[in-house]
């Protein structure tokens, strides 16, 4: 039998990182480079790649940005006490952090000031963990899984809400949230879901895809975890899946005895990748004439407009004659 390669949808870039990506390029082209980015902008190496190439130095440490100079905030968001220090250094700053995220960070602000604490639910290390911890100095705890609700210690059991990571797997989310509850009945959660729609719609897909095919393969970088959750959603339904950063990562042995392979991508990775995703597992599968075709799938209209404080800055520096926009 020929391959079949099905395509998942939606898949690939979300609104957050259109924006994201769309905002280094702006300060880019208006301001020239260096533009400095706090951490990867979006979690992709081939983006971030292309925008070195383009001018854009990622950062972890804001002394490494000299003062005056431009420094973009990633997609991930980030902690009050880093805005402070870039406040300090004297950066110009343009936030790049998702609209969702953001939201998050809102949530965390009103809870904070109704005298309640706040569990996240999210990953270690994650900036965008970091960054939502980082809203208020107290009051705040990480839990991972649904096992850590058991020992977590709180000091205000009755005035206990929680918010979550935007790019968490729906379903350990769920479990996680149903032990908070179990194990602290008073908790609030945020009135609408913290996971983002763009996150929901490719996991929903992915279980589309994965019900059809033998292998599941998920592009994406390994920094990426939504990405990462991509593979796991339909690992757990029984498929074989791998996340692979280019189609250079594909071994030929994960094809053996299937004939059905589905493809999706993770909100930060290109649609180029993609291609060359399929191309190369036509190639691997029967010699190039593997079938592609793609599944339906919810329609994605958002779009997040940038922050009109660089918009503006464009066309000051044009109105003085600094340069073209």
């Amino acid at each position: 039998m020929p391959i079949h390669i099905l395509l998942a949808n939606p898949r690939g870039f979300c609104a957050g990182v259109t924006r994201a990506i769309g905002i280094v390029e702006h300060a880019l082209e208006k301001f020239g480079a260096p533009v400095y980015v706090r951490h990867e902008v979006v979690h992709n190496q081939f983006v971030c790649d292309n925008l070195r190439a383009k001018g854009a130095v990622f950062i972890e440490d804001l002394s490494e940005a000299p003062p005056g100079s431009v420094l973009i905030f990633s997609a991930h968001g980030v902690s009050k006490a880093v805005r402070e220090e870039a406040v300090r250094r004297g950066l110009k700053v343009f936030d790049a952090t998702c609209p969702l995220v953001t939201k998050v960070h809102l949530e965390v602000d009103k809870m904070r000031a109704q005298g309640r604490e706040v569990v996240m639910i999210g990953h270690a290390g994650h900036p965008e963990v970091e960054g939502t911890m980082g809203q208020s100095a107290t009051g705040m705890y990480l839990v991972e899984k649904a096992a850590d609700a058991e020992t977590l210690g709180v000091s205000k059991p009755q005035a206990l809400s929680f918010v979550t990571q935007t790019t968490l797997s729906m379903d350990d989310a769920r479990h996680v949230v149903s032990a908070l509850r179990q194990r602290f009945p008073e908790i609030q959660g945020p009135h609408k879901n913290d996971i983002c729609y763009a996150t929901q719609n490719r996991q929903d897909a992915v279980k589309a895809l994965a019900a059809q095919c033998e292998l599941v393969i998920v592009v994406g970088s390994p920094t990426s975890s939504n990405s990462r959750r991509l593979r796991e959603v339909a690992a757990s339904l029984g498929v074989a899946a791998y996340l692979v950063d280019s189609a250079h990562e594909l071994n030929p042995d994960w094809l053996a005895g299937k004939h059905h392979v589905g493809v999706t991508a993770g909100a930060s990775a290109p649609e180029n990748l993609v291609a060359q995703v399929v191309e190369r597992l036509r190639q691997l599968g029967h010699g190039g004439h593997g079938t592609v075709s793609e599944l339906a799938g919810v329609k994605e209209h958002v779009y997040f407009n940038l922050p009109k404080e660089l918009l503006a800055a464009g066309e000051s520096r044009r109105q003085r004659g600094e340069g073209s926009v």
